[in-house]
Formats: C-alpha cells, sequence, structure tokens
C-alpha cells in the first residue's frame, strides 16, 4: 500500500478541551457523545453493533487497525458508530484471511476519526466528568467554528434512536421447523444474538422497533426477545407500551441491555444516566440468585433505579455489577420474564453469560 501523509485532524470536548492528531477515515466532520470501550479485540464488531448509533468511541487499547476487516466479524449491515479516536491506527494489517484494511473499511463507510492522541490522558477525564458530547473534523482546524457545530449535536438524554437503525420490514431468521417461535423486537439487534437464539432450536421473526404487540401477536410465538439499542429508554413510550402488554400476556420474556431497561420501565422501575457508562469485555457480574461471577462483556450508558427494584412487588434483581454495584439483571417474580444489562451473546468477549440464552430456552418449554 503507497504511503499518503496524514492531515491534522482536532478532537473538541463539549468542556472546551482541545486535542490535536492526525486524520484516519474519511476527510470530515462528526460530532456525538464520546464514550470509551476498554476491550482488547473485537472492535469491527464494536463498531457495527447498533447500540453505539449517534457515539464517538474511544478505544482504550493502543493499536487499532492491526489485523484488519473481515465481512463475518460484522454485528450488523454497515458501521454505527458516528466517529472514532484511538491512540495509534494501523493502515495495515497482518491477518492473512483479512479483507481490507480498518482505513480502506472506514473510508467506504464515511467514517470520520482521530489517532496519535493521549487516548489515556482523555478517558481519564471524561471518567472524571462523565461522558459528554464531542465533535472530530479534519476539514475544520477553527476552533470557533468547530465550537459551532459541537453546540448544535444534540444530547443523548431524551433521545430517541432505535426507530433510525431498525429493520423497516419484518423478516424470517432460523429454520421454520424449529421448536419455537420468537417474536423480536429489533431496536438494533446483533447479528450474533440472533445467532445465539436460532442455534437453540429456535425460529425469530424480527419485526421493526415501532410495531405495536397486537402485530407481532398474530405471528402467534412462543416467546418475545427485546433486543439492545441506542438512545434513552425513557424516550421510547412506544416500546413501553409493548413491554408491558408483553408481561400482562405471561409470554415468556427475554431482553437484553436496552430490552433491560424497558423491561424496568414497563414495571415502573426508572432508569438514569450513568456517569460515563460501562463498555467493554471484562465487566465483573454476579448472578445473586447462583452465587457465580460472570466477566461480562457490555456497552449502555444508561441504568436502572436500585431503590425502585428493591421497592419493586413485581420484579426482582438477579445479577449485580461487582464494580460500582449497579442492578445487571431482573426478572418478573411470576418466571415469564427476565433481562440483563450486559451482552451475553459475547460478541466480542467472554462466554460466561451465554447460558441465558439456555434460561430462556427452558421458560419457552415450560410455557
Amino acid at each position: 500500500m503507497k504511503y499518503t501523509p496524514r492531515k491534522e485532524a482536532l478532537l473538541l470536548l463539549a468542556d472546551g478541551t482541545l486535542f490535536k492528531g492526525i486524520a484516519l477515515g474519511k476527510t470530515g466532520t462528526i460530532g456525538g457523545e464520546l464514550c470509551f470501550n476498554t476491550g482488547m479485540t473485537g472492535y469491527q464488531e464494536i463498531y457495527t453493533d447498533p447500540s453505539y448509533y449517534g457515539q464517538i468511541i474511544l478505544n482504550t487499547t493502543s493499536h487499532i487497525g492491526n489485523y484488519g476487516t473481515l465481512p463475518s466479524d460484522q454485528e450488523s449491515s454497515q458501521v454505527k458508530i458516528s466517529g472514532l479516536v484511538c491512540n495509534h491506527f494501523s493502515t495495515i494489517y497482518s491477518r492473512h484471511v483479512s479483507r481490507e484494511s480498518l482505513q480502506e473499511y472506514f473510508e467506504r463507510a464515511n467514517i470520520v476519526g482521530i489517532g496519535e492522541v493521549d487516548t489515556r490522558q482523555i478517558v481519564k477525564h471524561i471518567r472524571n466528568k462523565g461522558a459528554m458530547n464531542a465533535i472530530i473534523s479534519s476539514e475544520i482546524l477553527d476552533v470557533r467554528a468547530l465550537q459551532e457545530k459541537l453546540n448544535e449535536v444534540p444530547s443523548m438524554n431524551g433521545l430517541e434512536l432505535s426507530s433510525q437503525i431498525s429493520t423497516v420490514e419484518p423478516f424470517l431468521v432460523g429454520n421454520e421447523n424449529s421448536e419455537f417461535k420468537v417474536a423480536v423486537l429489533d431496536l438494533g439487534i446483533k447479528t450474533s444474538i440472533l445467532s445465539n437464539l436460532t442455534t437453540r432450536n429456535i425460529q425469530c421473526k424480527v419485526f421493526p422497533a415501532k410495531t405495536t404487540f397486537e402485530e407481532m401477536n398474530t405471528w402467534k410465538p412462543d416467546g418475545y426477545f427485546i433486543s439492545n439499542g441506542p438512545g434513552d429508554p425513557a424516550a421510547m413510550p412506544y416500546a413501553i407500551d409493548t413491554m408491558r402488554k408483553i408481561v400482562d400476556s405471561e409470554t415468556p420474556l427475554f431482553g437484553i441491555c436496552l430490552g433491560h431497561q424497558l423491561l424496568a420501565l414497563a414495571n415502573d422501575v426508572s432508569t438514569y444516566k450513568l456517569h460515563n457508562g460501562h463498555r467493554g469485555l471484562n465487566h465483573p457480574v454476579k448472578n445473586i440468585i447462583t452465587g457465580r461471577g460472570e466477566i461480562t462483556s457490555q456497552n449502555h450508558g444508561f441504568g436502572i433505579n436500585e431503590e425502585d427494584v428493591k421497592k419493586s412487588k413485581k420484579v426482582e434483581a438477579t445479577h449485580v455489577n461487582l464494580n460500582d454495584k449497579s442492578i445487571e439483571g431482573i426478572r418478573q417474580k411470576n418466571g415469564r420474564a427476565f433481562s440483563v444489562q450486559y451482552h451475553p451473546e459475547s460478541s466480542p468477549g467472554p462466554h460466561d453469560s451465554r447460558y441465558l440464552f439456555d434460561d430462556f430456552v427452558k421458560i419457552l418449554k415450560n410455557k
């Protein structure tokens, strides 16, 4: 690959903090909420995770791009992040099965990024001050002009995003002769989640985000799955209403990440914005039902209110984060529905939590 000198780029944070680096990906300007992911691998899976829609990702691992990209590593049809911040960005790769470099991949996807910045310093800054909006530019190098653009970026608080990235039309995944049928509400679902369902003898019908319970129920599913996704769960009254009706029907239900927050809201448990969120592959969680620990893959900026869970007559906590004691799992006291805040499909990440898909199958069998 011929070497091309890389342009200067700027990263401006909402509090006025400025970082200078080198441009990567497409030349341009992009804003979003800046958040960091501590995972040491799996960057392509991260960038194509729909839950990151509207966010600028800062990778804490030192080298990004060194193993290139591969279509089979995608978690959705295209890159979903707004932009990338990293330390060393490699324009060459060493994995022999890779199809193209991350630079080429980003250029096709029109992704703007910045490299050669002190990511440790940036992480310490937003870890202390909290997740905040930021803007990256490799075309606007005037800070005042960049600040004006940054002021136009909406806050993640109160932002509804799932309907912007959900499937437009329902579609089927899995064998039509499977033992179970599960209706999936697509709020930003990952490919590996569907794979974990279909390999357990489940046929899935994936529905757009704003599909009502009544519409999904015409397919006569044995259970429901509510997916992960981006944005503020409290800004999704349509999904909360759907969740309430599923719960009232006492049909088996499993929710992940955003689906977890919506199950909480459907049971009058409030949600809140975390200081800087949980994003990475090494978050310790305790299953308080079995007493066992799990190393989990996480990606979320909102949590559910612990005091509301304690007071609830409808749900109880099942999992707790061992770092900050936040609630990572709940279940209906009638045993028909449960959810977790983290990602048991773990792509990328450890597979400690994939038993949760088996737990869902057990509920389907006892329907």
